[in-house]
């Protein structure tokens, strides 16, 4: 969900703001305090609500957290929906001869196509096939920079599929993500994509 919030504490002290920083709040449900996780599903987008959050549904007993009742002014701008195709690719998606299938969601602007040695700044979301969203780029507060050789091989072969504006959702076999790896999720990952720029080729 995307958000703009102002929490207090019950003395009146301001202790976060989105609106402070100039920026809405990108807030994976799944990784908020358990009383924004409750108060969000109880709103719908465009709505402004007020939530007193009692300390157990918040940080009590965190250190360097802001502790006792909290109260949050939050204004509902977004709902990310989860694609209802994440399970598995659809019979439109373009598969290569490695297994990445993949489908162009918004047509680019440009004509230029990244190499496996580029540089290129996306903003990206990834899903797990049962929907979870477990990494995004709009939650880490902006677009992601890094060398195409850097990354999962789904990525660094998927990417120079695209020219710059495109947006394109691809469903990566578990032999072109994390392959296992400890502490990474598991099995064929979807992620939406938006290559924003070829910083450098």
């Amino acid at each position: 969900m995307t958000v703009n919030y102002t929490g207090w504490t019950t003395d009146g002290k301001v202790f976060d703001s989105s609106l402070a920083r100039g920026k809405a709040a990108f807030l994976p449900l799944d990784r908020v305090i358990v009383g924004w996780s409750e108060g969000l599903q109880l709103m719908v987008k465009g709505e402004k609500r007020r939530l007193w959050i009692p300390a157990k549904l918040a940080y009590e007993g965190q250190a360097n957290r802001p502790q006792g009742m909290l109260v949050f002014d939050v204004e509902l701008l977004d709902i990310l929906p989860t694609p209802p195709d994440v399970a598995a690719p659809p019979a439109d998606a373009v598969v290569t001869r490695s297994g990445l299938a993949s489908k162009v969601l918004t047509p680019g602007t440009g004509t230029r196509h990244a190499r496996a040695e580029s540089f290129v700044k996306v903003s990206y979301t990834g899903w797990t096939t049962d929907g979870k969203m477990f990494d995004s780029s709009f939650t880490k507060g902006g677009p992601a920079f890094f060398k195409l050789t850097a990354v999962v091989p789904g990525w660094t072969e998927g990417i120079p599929l695209m020219v710059e504006g495109e947006t394109r959702r691809f469903w990566i076999p578990q032999k072109l993500a994390y392959r296992g790896e400890a502490g990474k999720p598991k099995g064929m990952l979807v992620f939406d994509v938006e290559l924003i720029q070829i910083t450098r080729e």
